[in-house]
């Protein structure tokens, strides 16, 4: 594998990730009549909560979200890297 082809395995994962977080993200916004979202009260709080919380202060709930997602992505390296091991003895 080069490191072109790396980027886009890496990318594909980030854009899973974001479009993930933005089906949520719009599910829990109200829809304004001119197509706009506008996102609860208690989400922003609670977002902006932890996005100024370090990891280790989050409560046990909070950190395993991001724990499910750290698990995707170390299924997506392992795979990747399984990938990469059958190309290399193909050659």
């Amino acid at each position: 594998m080069n490191e072109k082809e790396i980027i886009e395995f890496l990318a594909d994962g980030e854009h899973e990730r974001w479009a993930r977080w933005q089906r949520y993200l719009h599910s829990v916004c109200v829809e304004n009549k001119d197509g706009s979202l506008t996102i609860p009260k208690e989400k922003v709080d609670r977002w902006t909560r932890q996005m100024n919380m370090p990891y280790s202060e989050l409560t046990e709930k909070e950190k395993n979200s991001d724990r499910e997602l750290a698990i995707m992505l170390l299924n997506s390296l392992k795979e990747f890297i399984k990938n990469c091991d059958e190309n290399d003895e193909r050659e």
